[in-house]
């Protein structure tokens, strides 16, 4: 076979007790990723807020955590762009060499302690890093199989646990350095957890059969320059126009450039598809229900990624993390996430496979999902109402709060992936899945607007009124679910 093929990489077999040799060099690639990833940003927020003479940067709290979700927003905006360049310039494996080595400089930029511009000169480069590795390295591990190959399935699931044990052991590693050497050391930990996965993967791309796909999609040769201008014209017209209201307006301006940005795009598409006279009127109607269903994913993920900032803050400057003369690191609270998955996620697979037709509808499931991740609010809210403002939290009763935040995440991720292959307009599916992964960065960007009225002396009103919000909005939805229900036309 050609080095250049275009053909997916073939199976050998259909034995479901061996999978493709190179599955095991994209599940450590992936899982080095993450580990470099959700390890950097378990301490993001509280390197930025801490005081200089304690080894961050001084910067105020408010500010800080809207940071950490502005970053988490343009991470998720960037993989529109590593996507383009994985489809139409460089091919799926290439755009994942370049992608790691973008985060593995920008990990290392974060480990020179050279204040606010070695900070920014690192978020740059680890979000447009992610943006240019997360796309591709999934794309790639579906050119392993062919379409019926009953692997499949198997395989994708084997490689996202390489996602969870990579965010547990990073956020078990980086917070323990943080905690006992210091920031610089822990971000020195997630450079090199990039650098393994890197070189891990170059000696491995062997095992792809030595198959170099090139782009799927290509640009034309006469076409090439002026794409690529385009391109790289819009990405600098974005960076002009955020760069412009920071200087101008601060962190709130940076805030309000993206959250605008976070918005536009994935509207665009759905006016875009609307539009189009090859979707026919049962898409447009389940395109209605979809719409529905995105606007919950948002506010779930604008409540959900709290774990990394104004949570992280209440476990940081409020919680009694001392037991056995050890000061348990803030970071090992956020790797309970991950763990919880790895055990419940089964649960949940057993019990809807056991319900069968008998299974609540997509809408019910997002209602039980938002209801989780309310309590989880009201949970930390209430923890901090018993601590009766003495700033010695229960440790045990924040720590529940990341299981309650992960049975709210089983019941909205992967069924909310699950419905957009199902409602998503048939010339516009793969798209869609862009636009998916897009309420996870409106959903950071409005979390980025609502920590900045965060406070320690308000944490219990702060939590309490945002947990009761999203109860009335799961009873809103709760209202609607069969009105929803009929827009999707016979999709459960």
């Amino acid at each position: 076979m050609a080095k250049n093929s275009e053909a997916p990489i073939r199976s050998q077999t259909n034995d479901l007790r061996k999978q493709p040799r190179g599955l095991s060099t994209l599940f450590f690639t992936e899982m080095w990723e993450r580990f470099s990833y959700y390890g950097m940003r378990a301490i993001l927020a509280v390197y930025i807020y801490t005081a200089a003479t304690e080894g961050g940067l001084g910067i105020e709290q408010s500010s800080a955590l809207s940071i950490v979700m502005i970053y988490g927003s343009v991470t998720y905006l960037t993989s529109l762009a590593g996507g383009w360049i994985g489809d139409r310039v460089l091919g799926s494996q290439r755009t994942v060499l370049v992608g790691g080595a973008l985060i593995m400089a920008g990990h290392l930029a974060l480990a020179i302690p050279a204040g606010v511009p070695a900070l920014t000169a690192g978020l740059v480069f680890v979000a447009f890093g992610t943006g240019f590795l997360k796309p591709n390295v999934a794309n790639v591990v579906g050119t392993l199989y062919k379409e019926d190959d009953t692997r499949r399935d198997a395989g994708f699931t084997l490689f996202l646990m390489g996602v969870n044990i990579g965010a547990f052991t990073g956020e078990i590693v980086t917070g323990f350095l943080a905690e006992t050497f210091g920031f610089h050391w822990a971000f020195s930990a997630a450079a090199i957890g990039m650098g393994l996965g890197l070189t891990q993967y170059i000696l491995g791309r062997k095992r792809f059969g030595g198959i170099v796909h090139p782009p799927t999609n290509p640009i034309h040769r006469n076409d090439f320059k002026p794409a690529l201008i385009k391109f790289f014209g819009g990405i600098a017209g974005v960076c002009l126009i955020v760069v412009g209201c920071t200087t101008f307006w601060g962190v709130q301006g940076l805030v309000h450039a993206v959250s605008v940005v976070a918005l536009v795009l994935p509207f665009s598409y759905f006016i875009i598809m609307f539009r189009s006279r090859e979707v026919t009127n049962v898409e447009k109607s389940r395109l209605w229900a979809y719409v529905a269903l995105f606007l919950v994913t948002v506010m779930f993920w604008s409540l959900f990624e709290h774990q990394s900032s104004a949570i992280i803050a209440v476990l940081d400057q409020q919680t009694d993390r001392d037991a056995l003369g050890f000061t348990i690191p803030v970071a090992w609270f956020l790797a309970i996430n991950p763990l919880a998955f790895v055990i419940i996620a089964p649960i949940f697979a057993t019990l809807w496979r056991w319900l069968g037709p008998r299974q609540p509808s997509t809408p019910i499931k997002f209602v039980y999902g938002l209801s989780f991740v309310a309590l989880a609010f009201l949970w930390v809210s209430v923890t901090g109402w018993i601590g009766g403002g003495q700033d010695m939290l229960n440790p045990i009763m924040m720590a529940t709060v990341f299981v309650i935040f992960t049975v709210g995440e089983l019941l909205i991720s992967p069924i909310g992936v699950s419905a957009t292959t199902k409602l998503a307009p048939k010339v516009f599916r793969g798209r869609v899945l862009g636009v998916y992964y897009l309420a996870n960065s409106l959903g950071s960007a409005i979390a980025a607007q609502m920590v900045s009225f965060y406070s320690e002396e308000r944490q219990v009103a702060y939590f309490a009124v945002i947990g009761l919000g999203a109860i009335t909005l799961a009873s809103v939805l709760a209202l609607f679910s069969k009105r929803i229900k009929t827009l999707m036309q016979g999709v459960l």
